[in-house]
Parts: C-alpha cells; sequence; structure tokens
C-alpha cells in the first residue's frame, strides 16, 4: 500500500472504502456501559469516548497500552513575506530540542506513556512561497505524505500528529478559507503573536495565495499540496494511515485540524476515526471544528503546537476506557438498581 502512494490520484484512492469501526464491539461497549456502577450517562462524555474508541478497536473492554506521538516538522518559503514572528532557523532548533527531551511534548509523551517520533522534512529547503506558485510540486507532496504514512507504528493504538514549522499558521489558514470560503480575515491569527501591522501582512498573503490557487477549491487534495507544508501533508499522511490500520486518532490544534479537513473534504467521513482534542485559542479553530463536526475534549487557551494539546488529551482518552473497561458492573459489585 505505500509503494502505490506515488500520485495525488493514489491518495485519493486510500480515501476510498475506508474501514469502518467494529459495529458489534460498539454494541458490545454500550451494553457493557449500561450496566456499569454509576447512574445512566452520569461520566457524560467519557462514555461516547470510550465506545467510539472500543468500535475502532473492535473490543468492547478495550485498553490504551501503546500511544504514539509524532512530530513532523517543515519550513515554509511564504515566511519570506514576514508572516511570523520568529525566522526559520527555530523549526530546526526546536527539532533539535525535541530530540534532546526538552520540549513540552516530550513531558507530556512520558506522562502519559507514549512513544514519540520526529521526523524533520528537507528544513534545508523551505517550500516554495505558495502566493507564487504552488507551495509543493505532486511529487515533494506526495514525499511527504508517505513519510507521515511510513511514521505510524502499526501496533500503535493511539495516535497524535504535531507539528514544528514557522509559518504554519498561515499555511493552515489559507487551507481553511480554500476550503470553506468566508474572508481571509476570518481565518488568520496571531500565531506565534503577532502585532498588527504582521497581522496585516499575514492577512493580505492568505488572501492573495487563495485567490492565486481559486482554481483548486473543489479539489481539497490539491489545495493540500497547493497551500499545504510538508509538515501539514505528513500529518495527513499519518491520520490516513491510522484510519487504515483502525487506530483511533487524536487531533492536535488549528493546524492538524487545517491539514486533516483536506481528507474530510475529500471524503466526508474520513476523520471518523479521530476526536478533537482540545480547544486552542488559535482564533479560528472553533469554527474549523464546527467545520469538521468535532467537539473539543478539553479547552485550556492553549496554542503550542508539536500536538501538546492533543497529547494532554490522551488522558482523557485513558481515563474514559480505564472507567468503561475497569468498573465492575452491578452484578458484579453485588450493587442494586442495575
Amino acid at each position: 500500500m505505500q509503494a502505490s502512494l506515488r500520485t495525488i490520484t493514489d491518495l485519493a484512492a486510500q480515501l476510498k472504502d475506508l474501514p469502518e469501526p467494529i459495529e458489534a464491539a460498539v454494541v458490545a461497549a454500550q451494553a457493557r456501559n449500561a450496566s456499569l456502577t454509576k447512574p445512566p450517562g452520569a461520566l457524560g462524555q467519557l462514555e461516547n469516548v470510550a465506545a467510539w474508541y472500543c468500535g475502532w478497536r473492535g473490543d468492547a473492554r478495550a485498553r490504551i497500552s501503546a500511544p504514539q506521538i509524532v512530530i513532523f516538522a517543515g519550513n515554509h518559503g511564504v515566511t519570506s513575506q514576514g508572516v511570523s514572528a520568529f525566522p526559520p532557523e527555530v523549526t530546526a532548533q526546536m527539532v533539535a530540542n525535541f530530540e534532546a527531551g526538552g520540549a513540552a511534548i516530550n513531558q507530556l509523551a512520558r506522562q502519559f506513556g507514549a512513544r514519540m517520533d520526529v521526523h524533520a522534512l528537507e528544513l534545508e529547503r523551505p517550500t516554495t512561497d505558495f502566493t507564487r506558485a504552488p507551495a509543493m510540486d505532486e511529487a515533494e507532496f506526495m514525499a511527504a505524505i508517505r513519510t507521515g504514512w511510513e511514521a505510524v507504528d502499526p501496533a500503535a493504538d493511539l495516535l497524535v500528529t504535531g507539528e514544528m514549522g514557522i509559518g504554519n499558521t498561515t499555511s493552515a489558514s489559507a487551507i481553511a478559507h480554500a476550503l470553506y470560503g468566508g474572508q481571509a480575515v476570518d481565518w488568520t491569527g496571531k500565531g506565534t503573536g503577532l502585532g498588527a501591522e504582521a497581522m496585516a501582512i499575514k492577512t493580505r498573503v492568505v488572501a492573495e495565495a487563495v485567490r492565486r490557487h481559486a482554481a483548486l477549491r473543489r479539489a481539497p487534495l490539491q489545495v493540500l499540496c497547493a497551500l499545504g507544508g510538508r509538515e501539514l501533508a505528513a500529518m495527513a499522511g499519518a491520520i490516513l494511515c491510522a484510519r487504515h490500520n483502525r487506530i483511533p486518532v487524536i487531533l492536535d490544534g488549528f493546524i492538524c485540524c487545517a491539514a486533516a479537513a483536506c481528507l474530510e473534504a475529500q471524503t466526508p467521513g474520513a476523520l471518523d476515526h479521530c476526536v478533537a482534542g482540545h480547544l486552542s485559542s488559535e482564533v479560528a479553530h472553533p469554527r474549523l471544528l464546527n467545520q469538521l463536526g468535532k467537539a473539543p475534549l478539553l479547552s485550556l487557551g492553549m496554542r503550542l503546537g508539536e500536538g501538546s494539546g492533543a497529547a494532554l488529551a490522551i488522558g482523557i482518552v485513558q481515563a474514559a476506557l480505564a472507567c468503561h473497561s475497569g468498573m465492575a458492573t452491578f452484578e458484579e459489585a453485588g450493587v442494586s438498581g442495575g
């Protein structure tokens, strides 16, 4: 399957006839939930999360034992226009920090027992400035997709994809604007902390990019190729690989969700194996989650990237499964009322 991912047509083919959750496991999980020693619905959203997870794993009493976090890094040519508060060199510096174990995501991975992998994608060769030409040609785009696909451990039972890439909120804003319309300002936020002048530049750049590539609006995978970055394409590849392996996914913030949105726009339901880990403070993230039909598990005002919000939500999914699979039933506990 990996070897066939050479063209965008190949990628589109992988978005057809997608695996679905095991319905028998969902039904059995719901039946188990109804018999646990608690009032009906007392665990709120945790009950839905548990049933969702059990369905994808095909186990009515599932637990999480092998979560994986994969961080992808890429550089963006559009940063030459002054759309970021930090220089592109920071991408490589942060990759080194990830590899040394010094970033927030490293601490969260350790806290929740997750394997963590880091993939830097040609940092010395930024994508093309997408106000002038597509960010990637088809070969570059598909190479990044394959990197993401191949980064997923088939033995993982939960996946988080994160990113590092100076300028990538501009890319995410352009993707969302291209997919869902509206005005550029609706989808453009401060990213790493832009002032008013830089925000005006960033909004103009997003609008220019979407106008230049307007012919692609009805071709979501082409949108990701033209307006994305290597790290966004890799996240999309990893998320799609997880679907084919029935590995549940926790989506991170605005950038991750913009990459994932291209899969959903191509094939409605492509993100059924995903939950939204958190609501970031990036201004357009609530609007994007609404388009995806995803309610966030957490809302803590985070905007770090790195997969950090989704990594924190690993604990929520673990807790949902611990309660669902570990609690006694009324019959087992000898408690009346079941």
